[in-house]
């Protein structure tokens, strides 16, 4: 991996100290900040390749820092966090962040899921333009989906598991591979999360117009997105 752009929201400066040499010999420029303000202020100014996000930040929730990096940047975000509860994870993984790792870690560890979010962001951009099932258009560029014309507002997993699904349309994928590849579980994890997010997505394509029946779960087997036309009145 060659060098890249590292931005590092951390509030504790020994921790911060210690990230930014490890990242320096790794061959990496890195740069960081202490608090959310700045984070929001260089991630615009800097445009860095992978921000690295502490949950504990003083003036800001990191949570809801996170849902607003979203808004600004693309990059990848990797949570560094001493939240190790299962819900925390899940919020971090729903709120956006494209990885998660607990405190203490290893160098070699965080330095081996910055080789993996950014061969997942670099794989993105060469992706073929929008995915389109029956009236179902699912655009991974623009990280947009509308159902025969109406955007769907999604959520940044809801979107990630309707675009895992598209891609795999007509094709049962189990909840094993989802927890794995949207939610980088790849040990396996609570699969209601899975089930709730799908419910989730069912409503919102209903209430764009679309049918019920285009998500299809098969019990104990997996889950499978279908091309179904949407009703039409009679002209």
């Amino acid at each position: 991996m060659g060098v890249t752009r590292i931005l590092v929201v951390e509030d504790d400066p020994t921790i911060r100290t210690a990230l930014l040499r490890a990242l320096s010999r790794a061959g990496h420029v890195a740069t960081s900040v202490p608090d959310a303000a700045s984070a929001l202020r260089a991630v615009v100014d800097e445009m860095p390749e992978v921000v690295l996000l502490d949950l504990g930040l003083p003036d800001l929730d990191g949570m809801e820092v996170l849902r607003m990096l979203r808004g600004v940047t693309q990059a990848p975000v990797i949570v560094v966090t001493a939240r190790t509860a299962d819900e925390d994870v899940v919020r971090a993984l729903d709120a956006g962040a494209d990885d998660f790792v607990a405190k203490p870690f290893r160098a070699a560890t965080l330095e081996a899921r910055i080789r993996a979010v950014l061969r997942r962001s670099t794989a993105g951009e060469g992706q073929p333009g929008p995915m389109s099932v029956g009236d179902l258009v699912v655009d991974v560029r623009s990280r947009e989906a509308t159902w025969a014309g109406n955007v769907l507002e999604l959520a940044p997993k809801e979107f990630e598991l309707l675009a895992h699904l598209a891609a795999r349309a007509g094709t049962v994928v189990s909840k094993r591979e989802l927890l794995a590849e949207v939610w980088r579980q790849p040990y396996g994890g609570a699969e209601k999360t899975v089930d709730v997010h799908l419910a989730w997505l069912r409503k919102k394509i209903a209430a764009a117009g679309g049918p019920p029946t285009l998500l299809v779960t098969l019990r104990g087997v997996g889950v499978k997105l279908v091309a179904v036309a949407p009703e039409r009145p009679p002209p």
